[in-house]
């Protein structure tokens, strides 16, 4: 049964999380060029949340397990490393909160939505804008090039103006899924 549910999308989807390790490496050393090899390890994530989603696709791989491993892999990942940009002092910690609570929030929205009405929600446009945008900053913070501090600020305020729009426009959805379920459990009674 593990074979049927464990596909390359969903090895891609961990692979995240690993990447955390040597990238902690990279942020905390202080050999040549740690920065850009740093920079590196987060495009390389980029790019496994794009494969991980385009095999499963092309594939024909979707499956729950899938739906369900790869946005909380973004989350520890995009969590983990927002975490130690904090902790180095590259990040306002601020701006780790708010993407953790609302991650956080998403999170417990998603579970329990899947316990109540057995379906998971996908993420939206402007979701998947907050969470481009947050990678931008993410991969500004963790190269600290002087002259891109400018973007990275702009980046920031869109990150959060995304974040904050990509939150209340997921609350609406699950208080519609909500107001549905109180409305169907009204007519079986």
């Amino acid at each position: 049964m593990l074979g049927q549910t464990v596909t390359a999308s969903t090895i891609l989807s961990a692979s995240r999380v690993v990447l955390l390790i040597p990238l902690w490496y990279c942020l905390s050393g202080s050999f040549e060029n740690n920065r850009s090899w740093g920079a590196a390890i987060v495009a390389l994530g980029v790019l496994t949340d794009f494969l991980d989603g385009y095999l499963a696709r092309r594939l024909h791989q979707v499956s729950e397990l899938g739906k369900i491993v790869d946005p909380v892999a973004d989350k520890i990942a995009v969590g983990g490393l927002a975490l130690m940009l904090v902790w180095l002092d590259n990040l306002p910690v601020w701006f780790f909160v708010l993407v953790i609570v609302r991650d956080v929030l998403i999170l417990a929205g998603g579970i329990y939505i899947k316990r109540q009405k057995n379906i998971i929600v996908q993420s939206s446009m402007p979701g998947k804008l907050a969470v481009g945008a947050t990678a931008a900053v993410l991969f500004l913070a963790t190269l600290q090039i002087e002259q891109l501090r400018t973007l990275e600020e702009l980046l920031i305020w869109l990150s959060v103006f995304l974040l904050v729009l990509s939150f209340v426009l997921y609350t609406q959805r699950l208080m519609i899924g909500r107001a549905v379920m109180i409305k169907e459990s009204d007519g079986n009674s």
